[in-house]
């Protein structure tokens, strides 16, 4: 069915409520595993619907967040959602306690149970009114970005629209485009400023509440993570300082002799790769979806079939609109087995990376579309992010097609730019931790944090003041993760570092690495991220010398990359 004839109802709470909780009841009830059986599969169902609902709400809205309906469907989720939740929780303890635990994990696994354990401790009916004022603020904060309309040569842009000229060739354009957006950051400052003041307090009253020194215990049970620590991230915070930060500097000094800049450069210049311009893809919107089409028919059978889907049934929306929604996602459409991608083409190398990058995540929710629970459709967060960087880098075979006589160039931007992301995913993360340790800190005093990490993770800027919201700190307020999806950043670097693994491997031997890809994959969400690593014979990002090792590679195919005859 295509994404337009898909109908909409908003759901009775009071009808929803009462059916999970007669659920519940039922499945206390049971008297065999196949009566307990049954009642799970109904649960499953009702989940599914419930689901399906408030995707599609959430999809149109992010489309058109004017549309006063929508707008209307979505203020209604942020109530309904923490409200059902006590009802979630009440089936997940019912499930916990089942007679018939041993039975529904020698069918599913276990992880259904460890992975219902952690959800038992993100809540309580205590914190409803914090969860919905949470849910309000982080969409006040993604209307204010969609609100955006930037002056800037005579024009009026939206933060996406404007976002190529940020890499434009030209010095004296390129700088007056960063300059125009932080302008609009700083002119809507105080507000920024406030949500994020609200959240942070919000978060830490709710942590506090449920028994917890602050946010961050509950951010990380909230995030689903199931195995591993706190520890183990600082950990890896450390090996990103000690072995990626050197290999990311020598990438911009390179970069600054091919511009002519001194380094440090500014965050401007540092958006320049190549004096002659960035990558962009060839061709228009359709052009790219029809080298998607051409990549994914000719990688496998199974993502023929996926994409030739997902553009049948209208289950991309990719275009750049006025009041759409910033960013980009992918979910899944429980009740039709399919998953959406939404994103913002903008003509930049970005465009591409979506119908790679977001189809990788759609390719697994696809693979694993008809799995029982529907939670093992999709594995936690930074298992999923393997799949799309990875998939990024299953397309360089076919850069020629996406990018033209721009593909070499992408082709080096592509793997230095997997490499200088994660010192900055990495100081999301830590500037995250330090926040929440420190609550009470006033907004001047986070934006000096985050420019003290600026110089620890990314010493290539140079914070001058040309550019006062970047210079000054305040840059990470362009982060939507942290505001609405707090610890959640460091998922990528992991991930990225797996990719890297990937990369490692195609260049040895593409057909292996797509059988280690599609044995991570067909996995879903059934396994801890470590297990699905270890399952697909991958090193783990949390062992130093993952790290280390595709540092050393990565380092030695920049420095022997042939950029003869590009400027």
């Amino acid at each position: 069915m295509k994404f337009s004839e898909m109908t909409y109802t908003r759901p009775d709470p009071a009808a929803s409520k009462q059916q999970l909780s007669a659920l519940t009841a039922e499945l206390k009830a049971a008297k065999s595993y196949e009566e307990a059986r049954k009642v799970f599969l109904s649960q499953q169902e009702l989940m599914s619907h419930i689901s399906t609902a408030a995707t599609l709400a959430s999809i149109r809205h992010s489309i058109d967040t004017r549309d006063k309906f929508y707008d209307g469907e979505e203020k209604f989720w942020n109530n309904f959602n923490p409200e059902l939740e006590e009802y979630n929780q009440a089936w997940t303890a019912a499930m916990l306690e089942s007679a018939f635990r041993a039975d529904f994990e020698k069918e599913y696994g276990d992880l259904m149970f460890v992975n219902a354990e952690i959800a038992l401790k993100t809540f309580s009916p205590a914190i409803i009114p914090e969860l919905q004022q949470e849910n309000d603020l982080t969409q006040e904060y993604e209307k204010l970005l969609a609100s955006a309309q930037i002056p800037f040569e005579g024009k009026v842009y939206t933060l996406s629209q404007l976002s190529p000229f940020k890499t434009c060739a030209d010095d004296e354009k390129r700088l007056a485009t960063w300059k125009a957006e932080g302008q609009w950051y700083k002119d809507n400052q105080a507000k920024f400023d406030e949500l994020y003041d609200k959240l942070v307090h919000l978060r830490d009253a709710m942590g506090k509440k449920l028994g917890y020194e602050g946010y961050t215990t509950l951010g990380y049970y909230r995030m689903g993570r199931n195995c591993y620590t706190k520890d183990d991230v600082e950990k890896f915070r450390e090996a990103v300082v000690k072995y990626l930060v050197p290999v990311a500097d020598k990438v911009y000094r390179e970069q600054a002799k091919r511009l002519g800049k001194q380094y440090p450069m500014s965050f401007a210049d540092n958006a320049l790769e190549f004096r002659s311009g960035n990558p962009r893809p060839a061709g228009t919107p359709d052009d790219i979806l029809a080298q998607g089409m051409k990549f994914y028919s000719e990688l496998s059978p199974e993502t023929k079939e996926f994409f030739e889907t997902m553009l049948r049934d209208e289950l991309l929306d990719v275009l750049s609109t006025e009041g759409k929604q910033a960013g980009g996602y992918c979910t899944s459409i429980m009740d039709y087995q399919v998953p959406f991608i939404f994103a913002n083409f903008n003509g930049t190398q970005h465009d591409v990376e979506v119908v790679t990058h977001e189809a990788g995540h759609a390719f697994e929710a696809w693979t694993n579309r008809k799995r029982i629970p529907i939670d093992y459709i999709w594995p936690s967060m930074e298992a999923c992010e393997v799949h799309s960087m990875s998939m990024e880098f299953f397309a360089e075979p076919w850069a020629d097609g996406f990018f033209g006589p721009d593909a070499k160039k992408f082709l080096y931007s592509h793997l230095s730019g997997a490499l200088t992301f994660i010192p900055y995913g990495t100081m999301v993360d830590h500037f995250q931790h330090i926040v929440y340790e420190k609550p009470e800190m006033t907004p001047a005093e986070r934006h000096a944090v985050w420019k003290e990490l600026l110089g620890v993770y990314m010493p290539w800027m140079k914070l001058d003041g040309e550019i006062p919201f970047y210079s000054e700190g305040m840059g990470w307020q362009r982060q939507h993760h942290i505001y609405s999806s707090p610890f959640y950043y460091i998922d990528y670097c992991l991930a990225q570092t797996v990719a890297l693994e990937f990369w490692a491997m195609i260049r040895k031997d593409v057909g292996n690495a797509w059988q280690h890809y599609m044995a991570y994959t067909v996995q879903g969400g059934s396994r801890t991220f470590t297990d699905l690593l270890k399952n697909a014979g991958l090193e783990s990002p949390f062992d130093e010398a993952c790290l280390r090792g595709v540092c050393a590679e990565a380092e030695k195919a920049l420095a022997d990359f042939d950029l003869t005859g590009i400027e």
